[in-house]
């Protein structure tokens, strides 16, 4: 590991505030675990995580004259073998890290070690760099569901299987709406089919006009739809030979979440 310049003390104490952060950072035993692995004296282990993390971690650097030791505690915090059974906290920590460390240029990657980047300078340029599809789809408010099926891809921006995540929320919304365990256009066929003027399994309204029953064809022909463009060549195309670029990934997340809330206010009819 080549040296690292010493982090701007600003820097430092957000970095601290990430990882000590009292909701979702590392316990106090984890703090002082890896400062003894890493030989960092631990000053104030009684004091509060972020700021006994603040006390550690400047001091050394302050020592070495140099970031190259904070820089280690950090890929040992950031290990992926820690968060074997808890991807999404590393998700989670990874990218409000990254948040920070894009204003000294650096980032890290989804195997736990860091790379050098453009540095940020601004607020939202380092936003975009650590998440800018999480942050869109946010600022949409696209439906809770989507983004909760869909937030380990979204956070790298990987727009292909964030596609094939969500059209998958969608399905499984389905399956529990209707007790249903088929797939795709069969699924949609099975619990939203008219059944030759009867009624379906699940209703989007109360089908009682031709303009109701109408708009329940429209649905389900959306939903037939999403799943045969997206879902259908997500799960069979390999994907080096099947691209979507970011405002495709934007239009069908938000695509998602417009069924999904229509989905949430359907009915189960008892028919079927």
């Amino acid at each position: 590991m080549g040296a690292f310049e010493a982090f701007d003390d600003h820097v430092l104490q957000a970095i601290c505030d990430v990882l000590g952060d009292t909701g979702g950072g590392l316990t106090g035993s984890e703090i002082g675990r890896l400062l003894q692995e890493r030989n960092i004296p631990d000053p104030e282990p009684s004091t509060t995580k972020r700021y006994r993390l603040h006390l550690a971690l400047a001091a050394q650097q302050q020592e070495d004259r140099c970031a190259n030791n904070v820089v280690a505690f950090i890929l040992a915090a950031m290990n992926p073998v820690r968060y074997v059974h808890e991807r999404m906290a590393f998700e989670d920590r990874r990218t409000r890290l990254n948040v920070v460390l894009a204003f000294s240029g650096l980032s890290v990657q989804e195997d736990g070690t860091l790379k050098r980047v453009e540095t940020a300078r601004t607020i939202s340029a380092a936003q975009e760099r650590a998440g800018r599809l999480r942050q869109t789809l946010q600022d949409r408010r696209v439906h809770a569901d989507v983004l909760r099926f869909c937030k380990a891809e979204l956070l790298q921006d990987n727009y292909f299987h964030a596609v094939f995540e969500a059209t998958k929320s969608v399905a499984d919304k389905i399956r529990s709406l209707s007790g249903l365990t088929s797939d795709g256009a069969q699924l949609v066929d099975e619990a939203f089919g008219l059944r030759h003027g009867g009624l379906p399994c699940v209703a989007f309204n109360s089908l009682q006009t031709e303009t109701e029953r109408s708009e329940h064809r429209g649905f389900v022909n959306l939903m037939k739809g999403m799943f045969g463009v997206f879902r259908n060549t997500t799960a069979h195309a390999p994907k080096i030979m099947w691209r979507i670029d970011e405002q495709d990934a934007l239009d069908m997340l938000t695509l998602a979440s417009l069924l999904h809330r229509r989905l949430d206010a359907a009915v189960r009819t008892g028919a079927g």
